[in-house]
């Protein structure tokens, strides 16, 4: 059963409310997705402002990130683009190199296709689910980003947290962690939507990642009881969900205040007149 974990969510802008509220080499990992700035219709953010306006926002947003972020924490960063406007990933990642090192770059595939031989048999399989594209130019977007991002560069993973079966068992020899049986999984993770039924009811934020993937990060990086993981775009709630899945400690922060109240609800948090929520 995993152990208790303790929940705090802020109504409030993100940078502003590091300010006030974390203190200095607080968190141990940050697992989030900022806006794209690629059009997403949010309910209170623009998602359109100026291209260099956004990137300076994000290098404030980082610089705040680093002071509360322990030296062998990890920055877990989601991050997608729109066909017409693919360099938006590269452009985040470049602003935030100044702040960090870029130790690891994972493929979240959220849907694939398959064609395989078996046994003299073809294989396929097609699974997952994407938005299709409409266009001849431009390929379907199947695939996101997460930059893993922490202050050196060296900071130690618990890589076969996320470990998968040796396909050949005689492999084993080979490798020194080969007594797990496991092998590391790489850095493309598979990690499909929930078919979606209702848009609004099923998925009542435009742009959230799987609670899978969340608790993917906070396993790669490692935890224990004392771990405090922060959310500085909480959306719905699907970081805190996995952090209540784990027992670890959680800090959300989210300006819209339906997305809070979402929030607030999917993680059985009391209102603001019962406990500390602002």
């Amino acid at each position: 059963m995993p152990i208790p974990s303790s929940i705090i969510l802020y109504n409030d802008e993100c940078i502003s409310g590091i300010r006030k509220e974390l203190s200095h080499q607080s968190i141990d990992a940050v697992v989030t997705s900022p806006p794209y700035n690629i059009g997403v219709k949010y309910g209170r953010y623009d998602d359109r402002i100026p291209r260099q306006e956004y990137l300076d926002w994000l290098a404030e947003w980082g610089k705040e990130i680093k002071r509360v972020m322990k030296d062998d924490g990890s920055l877990f960063l989601n991050i997608g683009s729109k066909p017409t406007s693919p360099e938006v990933p590269f452009q985040v990642i470049d602003v935030l190199s100044r702040q960090f090192k870029l130790q690891n770059v994972i493929h979240w595939i959220k849907s694939i296709y398959i064609e395989a031989g078996s046994y003299g048999q073809k294989l396929d399989i097609n699974v997952g689910h994407y938005k299709p594209i409409n266009s001849d130019r431009f390929l379907n977007d199947t695939h996101e980003y997460i930059f893993h991002l922490t202050k050196s560069g060296k900071v130690p993973l618990d890589r076969l947290a996320l470990g998968v079966p040796y396909k050949d068992l005689t492999n084993i020899v080979r490798w020194k962690a080969g007594g797990r049986k496991l092998r590391c999984r790489g850095n493309c993770w598979f990690i499909p939507y929930e078919t979606i039924q209702n848009r609004i009811s099923d998925r009542p934020h435009p742009a959230s990642f799987p609670p899978q993937l969340a608790e993917n990060c906070i396993r790669l990086h490692g935890f224990s009881k004392n771990t405090t993981v922060l959310d500085p775009f909480m959306g719905i709630g699907n970081t805190g969900l996995a952090c209540r899945g784990l027992g670890v400690r959680f800090i959300g922060y989210e300006l819209d205040p339906d997305y809070f109240k979402t929030a607030r609800a999917r993680l059985e948090v009391s209102p603001p007149d019962k406990r500390k929520v602002k």
